[in-house]
């Protein structure tokens, strides 16, 4: 169906001085400058990660209208295609060589978005294409999709727990006078910031983001113009879920351990990011994303009782704010 795009507003930047306010309010409280320094560091590096995780999702989810559920499946199966892929680049992990640590890392990261895309096009295929405009069923056989890789990874890999160690060059941290900024903290941000800025691109600057963004407004005229939407959204599907794998690679890394519930461990916070954001939002995940995590650091530090619960009361208070989100796309 054909949705109506929600015009822009006059104070559509309000969003935007929510980050600062936190954390102007969070140094306050904190007090302490090094202390402060150093979550905000931690907080904007798994803010990118969990951007990343959700970057694909928003966009299956807000220009597609597809309840994807089994999202996680490709977060889990992108974690152990990197795991698999260090495995003969044994070497180049463990010498204390950053060129050769980053190479490394770019190599599993390319495995595990080349294995989830080819994995997200068949799921989309087999899976979600039979139930395009059925939410209930959809979010039913995604499920189902989810439960199914969770149990065709303990079949490959095993069901223990798998170790998945950082490189060597990107162990440990960089002082900067008195704040420790852990390296791999450093990759993810720039990861997190590459990602934001070439989806940013892509859908505002080529042709292709043209498309895209046409086929959500009016799919019949696009496709009487002689382009075939469907099979382009098939080609976001698999994009997001190389995005998913992606993230994995990264959120593994970050944990140093995985399980083949990573993924699901990871839905709810990458569901409220894309809620907070607004359906198809790229900005709006990546400040989403931003929100969560500084959040959770923030509050972390300053009441550990109700950290549990401080991406649903943020969540709640922007959504009495703006019931469709920060910045969304499309309203259904």
């Amino acid at each position: 169906m054909p949705v109506e795009p929600i015009p822009r507003l006059p104070h559509d930047r309000l969003p935007l001085l929510i980050l600062p306010v936190i954390a102007g309010v969070s140094f306050l409280l904190i007090g302490d400058p090094t202390t402060w320094i150093t979550l905000t560091l931690a907080g904007l590096a798994m803010g990118m990660m969990i951007f990343v995780i959700a970057s694909g999702l928003t966009l299956v989810f807000g220009l597609m209208d597809v309840l994807n559920f089994g999202h996680g499946a490709f977060i889990s199966v992108g974690a152990y295609l990197a795991m698999t892929a260090l495995i003969p680049l044994a070497g180049w992990v463990q010498v204390d060589d950053l060129a050769l640590n980053l190479a490394a890392l770019g190599i599993a990261a390319g495995v595990a978005m080349a294995g989830t895309a080819a994995l997200g096009y068949a799921f989309e295929r087999v899976i979600v294409m039979p139930v395009y405009g059925q939410h209930l069923k959809q979010i039913l056989v995604t499920m189902g999709g989810l439960i199914i890789a969770e149990q065709m990874i303990h079949v490959v890999w095993g069901g223990e727990q798998k170790s998945m160690a950082l490189p060597a060059g990107l162990r440990g941290a960089i002082l900067f006078g008195d704040v420790a900024v852990e390296k791999f903290r450093l990759v993810a941000v720039g990861v997190g910031l590459v990602v934001f800025l070439g989806m940013v691109l892509v859908l505002n600057r080529t042709r292709l983001g043209l498309l895209i963004r046409a086929g959500v407004e009016n799919v019949e005229m696009v496709e009487a113009l002689g382009y075939r939407v469907k099979r382009l959204f098939v080609m976001v599907f698999a994009a997001g879920s190389a995005l998913a794998g992606l993230g994995g690679t990264l959120w593994a890394f970050y944990r140093e351990t995985m399980t083949a519930a990573l993924g699901s461990e990871v839905m709810v916070m990458v569901f409220i990011v894309i809620i907070i954001g607004g359906l198809g939002s790229v900005g709006g995940c990546f400040l989403g994303a931003l929100l969560v995590a500084l959040t959770a650091n923030y509050v972390g530090f300053l009441a550990p009782k109700i950290a549990l619960a401080s991406n649903i009361l943020l969540m709640a208070g922007i959504l009495l704010w703006r019931p469709n989100g920060l910045y969304p796309v499309a309203k259904r």
